[in-house]
């Protein structure tokens, strides 16, 4: 009996539909880009004998060693804590009634001993050489959070909307309104608390 041949499957068109598929999803996928902490160094000046004088109380500083332990204004503090300690310095509003740095917006405890205002104000970090990369981002992630606190109470107050929100529906293409009005409102609202974040060299471990 004569042996029954296997008829062949024509394949000669996969290749053309797997090149078609390959290009239908590189069009339509939509990659997402990760985004790194938002951080600008000083423009390259010129020296100078003149140095930039910074007031002891204008100077919030984060210390964070080996272990991951927090040291805000030599004293110890948990993670937790430091977002609320950084609002309540940054909206001091320390400056006397009158004088040219007072902070009519500012609703802190007005300490004299405390910051100015939120345009003096400067928060210092610095890290050990060992700080994980977990706990430098979580420090940083609850002191960016205290700006956009202040920010949003001030744009709540000025325009009846939130910093944050705004903001996001600008940058993801979603705002359904007057983006340049926004925009506008939103570098308002940043002049009144400016991100000012300042990273010292990191510490050797055990200095």
């Amino acid at each position: 009996m004569a042996r029954r041949s296997t008829p062949e499957v024509n394949a000669g068109s996969m290749a053309d539909i797997a090149f078609l598929l390959l290009i239908f999803f590189l069009v339509t996928t939509t990659i997402e880009k990760d985004k790194g902490i938002a951080r600008q160094l000083p423009p390259k000046e010129p020296p100078t004998d003149e140095q930039v004088k910074i007031k002891e109380k204008n100077l919030f500083i984060v210390n964070v060693n080996k272990n991951d332990q927090l040291l805000v204004e030599d004293e110890l503090m948990e993670l937790k804590d430091l977002r609320q300690a950084a609002v309540e310095f940054l909206d001091n509003g320390g400056a006397p009634a009158g004088s040219p740095e007072y902070c009519s917006y500012c609703k802190g405890d007005r300490d004299p001993a405390s910051s100015d205002n939120p345009d003096k104000a400067v928060i210092s970090v610095q890290n050990d050489r060992l700080t994980s990369y977990k706990m430098y981002i979580a420090v940083q992630n609850e002191l960016v959070a205290a700006y956009n606190v202040l920010r949003d109470r001030e744009s709540e107050r000025l325009y009846g909307w939130k910093f944050t929100e705004v903001n996001r529906a600008i940058e993801e293409g979603t705002y359904n309104g007057n983006e340049e009005s926004a925009k506008e409102k939103l570098e308002t609202i940043q002049k009144l608390f400016p991100q000012k974040l300042s990273e010292a060299e990191p510490k050797k471990s055990g200095s």
